[in-house]
């Protein structure tokens, strides 16, 4: 009986190894009992079965497989095709307005440049005017004309107004626009030629003494009317100038009347001589130009606000554009975990050994391992 058990164990051993016909063989060969040997070849005979049908199900899943693997690859080229087109559609938009942008910022820099231009040559101009005001022999060459050729001579057509009506209804000789504060300042020209005549004539003490009160009458009378008349409130500045067309008047007036000049003044009327007026349109001039600078320079800083934007809108356009290429690196790194992993299932199921007691587990190893 123990000899029984040995061949039995040696025919199942030979079973499973495929050697079925050297097992019919020795069967013939090595027991006489017709019984015994119809049962082992009806056992072979079910192994055999069991084999095709195990052969049968990895045949199935080789070709689930290479139809999952066709499936995969479909999928994977039209996702690859889909992250192609969206990043080339993405770079070109981006490309365009880039492009867009770079040539905004170029404009934007040429009217920066032009307003540097123009701040460099009112500021020649500035020191140009300096060199005037400290030239005596300049500053007495405007001396040599009238109102009207001075204020046309110093200052731009924009900036004065002859014959300027107010809301009084009286008319101005001349009304400098100054920007608030002061606001327009208003020139008005009298000349006290006849007491200047008689000072000039005067032959003893007591005609220069006339002729020097009927001058600060008549000085006293022009600054109380033109404070009267050209001084408003919210319309004008609150000072007003009385043009001397004579430097010989003037420099009368302040030599011989001093007091007759700080009168004036507390009236807020200030006289001027042509020498002195030039002088004061220089200064017109002046804060002129420093207006116009500020204004060049509000251009500038508003210009250089828009640049900056326009950095920044670059600066997003290109985070936007780093993030594209991010998602479409964890696309491909997505894609190629998915490619490892079905590998690493062909390479297990193409490893599976056929062995005695465990085909029946197969089938769920695959199914665990398709699952995971």
């Amino acid at each position: 009986m123990r000899l029984m058990e040995w061949m039995v164990i040696i025919l199942s051993v030979l079973a499973g190894l495929g050697g079925g016909a050297l097992l019919s063989a020795l069967l013939r060969r090595d027991t006489g009992e017709d019984g015994l040997r119809a049962q082992m070849l009806a056992q072979i005979d079910a192994m055999r079965a069991e084999q095709g049908q195990l052969a049968g199900r990895l045949g199935q899943l080789a070709e689930n497989q290479q139809r999952t693997q066709g499936e995969l690859a479909r999928t994977m080229t039209e996702q690859l095709g889909q992250v192609s087109k969206n990043m080339s559609d993405n770079l070109t938009a981006t490309r365009e307005k880039t492009a867009k942008s770079l040539g905004d910022l170029g404009e934007r820099l040429s009217l920066i440049d032009k307003a540097q231009q123009e701040i460099t040559a009112l500021s020649s101009q500035v020191v140009e005017l300096q060199h005037i005001l400290d030239n005596k022999q300049a500053r007495g060459a405007f001396g040599e004309a009238q109102l009207n050729d001075i204020v046309t001579d110093g200052l731009p057509e924009s900036a004065y107004d002859f014959q300027h009506s107010l809301s009084n209804g009286k008319r101005a000789d001349c009304l400098i626009r100054l920007p608030n504060p002061p606001g327009p300042v208003v020139v008005d020209s009298k000349f006290p030629l006849e007491a200047f005549q008689k000072l000039r004539a005067a032959e003893d003490e007591s005609q220069t003494r006339a002729a020097l009160t009927q001058m600060k009458t008549d000085t006293l009378k022009h600054a109380q009317d033109i404070a009267s008349k050209y001084i408003i409130s919210g319309e004008t500045a609150d000072a007003a100038l009385m043009f001397l067309p004579s430097e010989s008047v003037f420099s009368e007036l302040h030599l011989r009347l001093p007091d007759v000049v700080d009168k004036c003044r507390a009236l807020r009327v200030y006289p001027v001589s042509p020498n002195t007026m030039s002088l004061t349109l220089n200064t017109v001039r002046a804060i002129m130009r420093d207006v116009k600078m500020r204004q060049q320079a509000g251009l500038i800083q508003k210009e250089v606000e828009t640049l900056l934007g326009d950095v920044t809108r670059i600066d997003e356009r290109i985070a936007k554009l780093r993030g594209h290429f991010d998602l479409a690196g964890k696309d491909i790194e997505q894609i190629e975990t998915s490619s490892r992993k079905i590998s690493a299932r062909g390479e297990k199921i193409t490893s599976l050994e056929v062995e005695d007691g465990q085909e029946t587990d197969a089938p769920d190893l695959l199914s665990n391992e398709r699952d995971r």
